[in-house]
């Protein structure tokens, strides 16, 4: 169940004081999101897994830092500097290997029902979809996830970036582009209405 605004911040206010239950309660309310957002940043949920680990240890040491505010923005922003520690001490570019459903890279495609083909062709799109996101620039590939794929809205992406609503708006529109593109070399992969959008235009 989804704590209230009041609820988080009692716990967090519980938290500074060095109550580990209620840190623990913070981690449990916020992993998934954590976990989901570090695999798409880094393509391997194996690394994602590691870095929302590294991540929240780093929020617990950091907890006196946290002013007030949103606590979620806080704790993302301190994941995406994990997935950048990552990615940054094993040299690697971030890879497209995530197969997982339940990280639910488009929401909107799924379906209650469906052939064996349609599955098939569903799962290829998310991959290739997976494999556009990954080409993106760091900022870029931030921006995507948590507008069109986790459903954040600009302001409390701003506050994760830690930047302003133009800057946002930007490098999404940016990465926006860049997907599309790489996503019509693969247009037969896409929705009959879409490809024959893209053919159009």
């Amino acid at each position: 169940m989804a704590m209230t605004p009041e609820q988080e911040k009692a716990y967090v206010e519980l938290a500074q004081k060095g109550d580990v239950d209620a840190f623990n309660m913070l981690v449990e309310q916020h992993q998934r999101l954590a976990v989901n957002l570090a695999a798409r940043l880094l393509g391997d949920l194996g690394l994602g897994e590691d870095a929302t680990q590294n991540a929240f240890m780093s929020a617990y040491r950091g907890l006196s830092g946290f002013r007030g505010g949103n606590f979620r923005s806080w704790l993302l922003r301190i994941v995406a500097n994990a997935c950048h520690d990552i990615r940054r001490s094993s040299g690697r570019r971030p890879t497209a290997s995530l197969d997982d459903e339940d990280l639910g890279l488009v929401a909107v495609l799924r379906s209650p029902q469906e052939s064996p083909e349609d599955h098939a062709i569903r799962m290829e799109l998310q991959r290739e979809i997976q494999r556009g996101i990954s080409t993106l620039a760091e900022d870029q590939k931030l921006a995507l996830i948590l507008v069109d794929v986790q459903g954040f809205g600009y302001q409390e992406v701003a506050e994760v970036l830690n930047a302003n609503l133009g800057t946002v708006k930007s490098r999404l529109s940016r990465a926006r582009s860049a997907l599309r593109d790489h996503m019509l070399k693969r247009r037969e992969l896409l929705p009959a209405g879409l490809r024959l959008d893209t053919e159009d235009g």
